[in-house]
């Protein structure tokens, strides 16, 4: 079906073949217009993924360092609780 009409019809038109080209060009339009959408959002998700994997990384930095501040204070409180 070619915009509501039978191709067959269409046979001894003269403009029948401008008219299934410009289909064909709607076709070939669309399957761009939707692999150029896929592309994008592909790398969008990447890039999300890189910042997701990047933003943990820097909290496991965070993470260690508060741990190791805590152990030294601990350790260090619990030489002056000996002391005095």
């Amino acid at each position: 079906m070619v915009y509501g009409r039978d191709p067959e019809v269409l046979l001894d038109h003269a403009w029948r073949g401008s008219l299934l080209k410009f289909q064909g060009v709607e076709v070939n339009s669309s399957i761009v217009l939707i692999s150029a959408v896929s592309a994008s959002l592909a790398a969008g998700v990447l890039t999300a993924y890189g910042i997701c994997v990047s933003m943990f990384r820097l909290f496991r930095i965070h993470a260690k360092q508060v741990a190791a501040e805590r152990q030294a204070r601990a350790v260090v409180s619990a030489t002056q609780a000996v002391e005095s």
